[in-house]
């Protein structure tokens, strides 16, 4: 296999940063016919120019191009990745009957605990931050990944165990992602060196053992080899973001990958880190990452289109919806790098050219607790609105203007208005999820860090449920009917149904 590096550095020239409008000519986003979906252009907006990058391609012997742009992960079979498919709009069509009034536990599941100390504490059981569990039809499994460094397979009726777990010897903070077209490789990124070093790993659930472990990064212009990131399938690739300033593209085959290109970055001379899940439209991803920057890539070329600066750290998924033709995309930063104070920048972006059409900003604050700091701003991936909220777009916003806790915020899709608050116990984390009755009519399930669960009616902000349920609401649910799987910090794995 020959490997060849190309050198690309875009001089760090910060025309726009992204910050003002950039022109382009009309982009035909139609599609010829429902197999054949267009690519977008392969250009550079003038705000790329913000991002100087390198790519490695080590295999030469196949293009890079790619040659389907359909959606693998449409839900018929599960739910694979963050968020349920490549927009991480969470849309997995969840439903009810009239008004919900409780939610309920149907069971729990305990996973191992690790009380081993590492350079960053003990990181027990149970899940984290984003820690959303998955969802195989077929065989009525749950698959997530644990604190504890171990992947569980749970009977989705009754929480009993389906497989023996697989130890994957570090903490998993992150969300696990599962292989779309045959289900046979799970994807699970490390997020803590308890036993050095951190990496990428490819489970084969046939042979139920590893099959790659990618190891730390050399290369990398960043130390920190966490993979937080649910990775994500485009046509013969799978895309992965690390914490290490690189994004990689693997080519998937039956039982393994193999690296195809990686993709090394930095604005303003710094290699940042990408804890998000990429998030996809046809051929271009969107990403931000710990210094601010919101990046669009041509996955096929893995070159930068167009970069926008919104200032501080970015945690939460970039969500996408598409309207008329044109990708819009909504992202939020925290209040990291600003000090103790400073201001959440919630954007809506048109995602072809990266022109923002909306800014809404939020005061927040950091939060000092138990020798800790916590952030304020956004940490969640924002939900979108459907059925009687099809105009609204919700997220938990942690510590506005001098508070411990969070606001469940409904803001208006066209202009970013902020259509209610709903003050919730605690700061929140974990991403909200929706629910539907027979009259589209929208109700809203979110936890906080205190274990409080919320079932919250989306037209009005109204709560119709709140209860102390569990130690600690940090990862995402993964929903089905009406019913929701979600884990806890501690060592607990939860079913709920919304009744």
């Amino acid at each position: 296999m020959r490997k060849f590096l190309i050198s690309l550095t875009i001089a760090t020239l910060f025309v726009s940063c992204g910050k003002k409008a950039e022109q382009a000519d009309p982009i035909d986003t139609t599609t010829q016919d429902a197999e054949q979906i267009l690519a977008l252009p392969d250009t550079a907006l003038p705000s790329a120019t913000a991002v100087s990058y390198t790519l490695e391609i080590v295999d030469t012997t196949i293009s890079g191009e790619l040659q389907s742009l359909e959606n693998l992960y449409d839900g018929k079979e599960g739910w694979f990745t963050f968020r349920g498919n490549p927009l991480r709009n969470a849309d997995f069509g969840g439903t009810v009957t009239g008004t919900p009034s409780r939610v309920v536990k149907d069971w729990q599941f305990n996973t191992s605990f690790d009380a081993s100390k590492t350079s960053m504490g003990t990181w027990g059981g149970g899940t984290g931050w984003t820690g959303q569990p998955l969802y195989l039809r077929s065989t009525g499994e749950i698959i997530v990944a644990s604190l504890c460094g171990r992947v569980y397979f749970l009977n989705f009726a009754d929480g009993t165990e389906t497989r023996t777990s697989i130890d994957v010897t570090n903490p998993i903070k992150g969300t696990c992602s599962l292989e779309p077209t045959n289900r046979r490789l799970l994807f699970v990124g490390q997020g803590i060196p308890k036993v050095p070093p951190m990496g990428q790993i490819a489970i084969d659930l046939k042979r139920h053992e590893r099959v790659f472990f990618s190891g730390a990064d050399r290369k990398a212009g960043r130390s920190w080899g966490a993979f937080d990131s649910s990775p994500v399938r485009v046509g013969d690739f799978l895309f992965w973001p690390g914490e290490n300033g690189t994004i990689y593209k693997y080519k998937v085959q039956d039982s393994t990958i193999t690296l195809h290109t990686a993709m090394r970055y930095r604005c303003r001379g710094v290699a940042p880190g990408v804890e998000n899940s990429l998030c996809v439209y046809r051929n271009y991803g969107f990403f931000g990452d710990n210094h601010g920057n919101i990046i669009c890539i041509n996955l096929s070329t893995m070159r930068p289109v167009w970069h926008y600066d919104n200032h501080d750290d970015i945690d939460g998924s970039i969500v996408c919806e598409v309207e008329d033709g044109v990708p819009f995309i909504y992202s939020g930063c925290e209040v990291d790098q600003q000090g103790a104070q400073g201001i959440c920048h919630f954007v809506k972006l048109n995602g072809l050219t990266g022109q923002p059409v909306w800014e809404q900003q939020i005061q927040c604050r950091k939060l000092n607790f138990g020798g800790k700091h916590f952030d304020g701003g956004l940490y969640c991936t924002p939900l979108l609105g459907k059925g009687d909220c099809a105009d609204l777009i919700f997220a938990n916003i942690c510590q506005r203007e001098g508070r411990s806790n969070a606001d469940f915020t409904a803001f208006s899709k066209k202009t970013g208005e902020v259509v209610y608050r709903t003050a919730l116990n605690a700061f929140a984390w974990s991403s909200p999820v929706v629910f539907l009755n027979e009259k589209g009519q929208t109700f809203i399930f979110t936890g906080d860090s205190s274990g409080n669960a919320y079932l919250i009616e989306g037209r009005t902000g109204k709560v119709l449920f709140r209860e102390h349920m569990v130690n600690n609401f940090e990862s995402s649910p993964v929903v089905i009917d009406n019913h929701l799987v979600v884990g806890s910090r501690g060592q607990e794995i939860y079913r709920f149904s919304i009744e």
